[in-house]
């Protein structure tokens, strides 16, 4: 029984050939009507929003994303902008940062909340209280080293000393700096308290803007502001070169990536569909009639995804070039069979009746299935392949429908300005009428080696299984975020800069992770805690390099120290008036000599420059504690940032609070996790979803095995190629594996039922004349899918390169695996017990009683 005729499907036959009634009687009404409701769509479509924050592809209840926007509801989401001068003279650098301090200091919050070139503010205030940051027992021991030095060299002026052979050591700068302490790491990096580079040809001067990154607007406005500042000083420093870098300016250049890049793969894509339909065809109308039905579908698609999602986001993107691939498949088959009719005499009204009846159901089933396939990816919970799902699933609903209520009024208008002509006089018109013969290669091949091509396509899917089974067991996961970056291209400068900045600048607290405590007294607790948890962990796996909070500025017993304090410093300026200290030594010692007015100082007496990266959005100080990530590591390293966003996402004090921790290496460990959790599920659902569609579309046993052998061994192919090749999974082409079952079962389902169609009637020339007639079609349809995923190749981010090239090697593997070993299969079968009609078929030749009268029909008319 076929489908149309099954009481389930009857109404829906029935409604479509009422539609094909209209479109032959009134084609202008189906297409207004289609065109308005593109034109409202299209509107909605143009509203969509670009969205590239990682933090929005995880569910709102996420723990880390509800963690991470409550530290952005409470601090600054500040960015940075790295000014980064470049010259042979030292002096002219730091003249010009220190001149561009003030003026962008001036432009104001919110574009910029804070400027410097240099720790001088923070070591001003540090130096003087460097005593205080020393253990009182050895500031009483320096006390006491100085007056016995003092003492020693009074009594040898009076000549009272009576043992000299123990000479008390001279107060030194030296020594004063390490008894204070010792230099510390901003000390090492920045000697002259600049942020210069070792050997002084760049300086980076550094603009902190109070705007989050996600906000290209202001993000713009505000580089806008600081480059207008820069170029008027830069007239006075003619010689030094400027360059700028930065998360806001890195995060502007990879939006504006990219969102050309969505443009490009789209049209990229788009082309690259409708220029290989021109080839197939050799006709205009057809590429008129298919470009028009296939933006029709994405207008409708993209304009629901504004009503439904409001946004798009770096994978989704990309689905202008997949659906436009996958959608135009439909058309394809029908406009084939329209042609066809027309060849053989029928009249445009009647083919389309015709192919309305006759390629619904193979259609129909090829967009359930294949949006089945894309609907499997919303049982993750990772919003990217939710939102995949949808607009998939919908682009493949939405296109199916815009084929048989646009494309056959097309057709019928074109037809009345332009008749169809099957004129084959002449080169072109013989090229109309055959096109180019996809189906030739296949259908010479598989009579003269039928045996071999289904041995060897079940060996490799049998070694493939195998393969895979290794494979997962070794981890595919990939763990080098690198990988998944956008290529430098036009960036290569940005991307220098950024390299000079991060030498001169090293890790900072800018790369640091938040943790911020709901009370100030969680945060020692906390601190020592965390620390306990690095120093636990074996030497080369650290999860953190330290813990900073604010309280490393607030040197204990301070009260205490103040008066020893004092008396070195009385003690000190004796022995300079005394000519105890060499005058060389002198200014350095000075410097960390406490000021006549020191006090103790509190959280809120601290420098805003020292303050800044602790201090939350009300002027809150100290709740903030920053985790330093492991020296020499960082978050490309994704099995670095597991082990560095375990060690914080949720600690348990000792007084039973429980404080949590967020940031990038949560959000992005935890969308590794999703993925690892969520890939088998989809993967079960897409495959199950396949099997019971297809076992529904047959209700027969032998024909639904057929199918499902065949998508097996393409599959197989695809696992060998994979372990084989060693592709790494990542966020973006996970997404390959599970709608390749849905669009890659097609071209065998397409096969089949034109093979068991054919049966029935007891015409058609057995397997091999379905693959002359069929197959030119199937294959067309899935060089369309393949070339849709081939302009993703042309992204400039490398994970979507990869999605696209697995999707490639998918649709191949699908489409071999129908086109040859399914159909060798069936060769052989009938060489065991050949049907009369596909006696002649069985030699590799055409059956002249069946021979087809063109090489794109497709499924049977009823």
């Amino acid at each position: 029984m076929s489908l149309p005729t099954h009481p389930r499907f009857a109404a829906l036959d029935r409604a479509l050939q009422r539609l094909a009634s209209l479109q032959a009687r009134r084609p202008w009404l189906p297409i207004l009507a289609c065109v308005v409701l593109a034109i409202v769509g299209g509107a909605f479509a143009t509203r969509l929003e670009l969205r590239t924050r990682f933090d929005q592809l995880l569910p709102d209840h996420q723990p880390s994303v509800v963690e991470l926007r409550r530290v952005m509801a409470r601090t600054d989401a500040t960015s940075n902008v790295f000014v980064v001068l470049e010259g042979d003279d030292t002096a002219a650098l730091r003249a010009f940062g220190d001149a561009l301090v003030p003026k962008l200091r001036a432009i104001g919050a919110p574009w910029v909340s804070a400027a410097e070139d240099g720790v001088q503010a923070p070591r001003a205030f540090l130096e003087p209280r460097a005593g205080l940051f020393v253990e009182l027992p050895e500031l009483e021991k320096l006390r006491d080293d100085i007056q016995r030095r003092w003492d020693w060299e009074v009594g040898k002026e009076t000549g009272s000393n009576i043992d000299d052979s123990e000479v008390p050591p001279k107060v030194s700068v030296d020594e004063i700096r390490k008894r204070f302490g010792g230099t510390t790491k901003e000390d090492e990096r920045f000697p002259d308290g600049y942020y210069q580079s070792k050997d002084g040809r760049s300086l980076v001067v550094i603009a902190h803007t109070a705007i989050p990154g996600g906000e290209l607007g202001r993000s713009a406005e505000a580089l806008t502001r600081i480059r207008a500042v820069v170029d008027a000083e830069h007239a006075a420093f003619s010689r030094v070169k400027v360059g700028y870098a930065g998360d806001l300016v890195t995060g502007l250049a990879e939006y504006g990536a990219v969102k050309d890049d969505l443009v490009n793969v789209g049209m990229l894509g788009v082309a690259l569909v409708l220029g290989v339909i021109l080839l197939f065809f050799m006709r205009l109308r057809a590429l008129f009639a298919m470009g028009a039905t296939i933006a029709i579908g994405l207008a409708w698609t993209f304009g629901l995804t504004q009503i439904a999602i409001g946004h798009l986001n770096v994978a989704t993107g990309f689905l202008v070039s997949i659906v436009a691939g996958n959608g135009i498949n439909f058309g394809i088959i029908y406009i084939a069979r329209f042609f066809e009719e027309r060849r053989r005499g029928v009249l445009p009204a009647e083919a389309i009746a015709i192919a309305h009846r006759g390629t619904w159901p193979s259609t129909l089933t090829a967009a359930v299935a294949a949006a089945a396939s894309y609907g499997s990816l919303g049982v993750t919970d990772f919003r990217a392949f939710k939102h995949f799902a949808f607009i998939g699933a919908v682009g493949m609903i939405a296109c199916w429908i815009a084929t048989y209520a646009m494309l056959p009024a097309i057709l019928l208008v074109v037809e009345r300005v332009r008749p169809f002509r099957g004129d084959e006089s002449t080169l072109f018109g013989r090229l109309r009428l055959g096109g180019i013969r996809y189906d030739v290669p296949f259908a010479w091949l598989v009579p003269r080696a039928p045996r071999f091509l289904v041995a060897a396509g079940v060996v490799l899917a049998i070694a493939g299984g195998a393969l895979a089974v290794r494979y997962v067991r070794a981890d595919p996961m990939e763990y080098d975020m690198r990988r998944l970056q956008n290529d430098m291209g036009g960036g290569r400068e940005m991307y220098r800069v950024s390299g000079i900045a991060a030498g001169v600048l090293g890790a900072k607290l800018e790369s640091a992770m938040i943790v911020l405590c709901d009370r100030f007294d969680q945060v020692e607790p906390l601190k020592k805690v965390l620390d306990a948890r690095r120093d636990a962990a074996p030497l080369d796996a650290k999860p953190f390099e330290a813990v900073h909070t604010l309280l490393e500025f607030l040197p204990r017993d301070q009260d205490a120290k103040l008066p020893v304090l004092v008396e070195i410093k009385e003690k000190l300026l004796r022995a300079k008036e005394r000519g105890s200290i060499d005058d060389a030594d002198w200014p350095d010692i000075e410097r960390t000599l406490p000021p006549d007015d020191l006090r103790a100082f509190g959280v809120a007496d601290l420098p805003e420059e020292l303050a800044r990266p602790f201090t939350e959005k009300g002027g809150e100080r100290g709740r903030v504690v920053l985790i330093e990530p492991t020296a020499g590591k960082n978050d490309s390293d994704l099995h670095y940032l597991l082990r560095w966003a375990d060690s914080f996402r949720e600690t348990t004090l000792p007084n039973g609070d429980v404080v949590r921790g967020s940031g990038r290496a949560v959000i992005f460990a935890d969308m590794l996790k999703a993925v690892m959790i969520d890939m088998p599920r989809a993967i079960a659902l897409s495959l199950g979803m396949t099997v019971l569609a297809v076992i529904v579309i047959f209700r027969r046993g032998a024909s639904s095995a057929v199918v499902l052998a065949a998508l097996g061994v393409g599959l197989g192919w695809v696992a060998a190629y994979m372990a084989i090749a060693n592709v790494r999974i990542n966020f973006f082409n996970f997404i390959a594996l599970p709608i390749t079952f849905g669009i890659g079962v097609d071209y065998a389902v397409n096969f089949v039922q034109r093979y068991d169609a054919a049966r029935e009637d007891g015409v058609g020339g057995g397997i091999l004349g379905v693959l002359r007639t069929t197959g030119g079609a199937v294959i067309l349809c899935s060089l369309t899918t393949t070339l849709g995923y081939l302009a993703l190749l042309g992204s400039v981010n490398q994970a979507i390169r990869t999605l696209g090239g697995l999707a490639v090697v998918g649709e191949i593997a699908c489409l071999l695996a129908a086109v040859l070993v399914l159909p060798a299969a069936l060769v052989l079968r009938e060489r065991r017990n050949p049907p009369p009609y596909a006696a002649a078929s069985l030699s590799g030749k055409p059956n002249s009683a069946v021979a087809p009268a063109s090489p794109i029909s497709t499924t049977r008319s009823q």
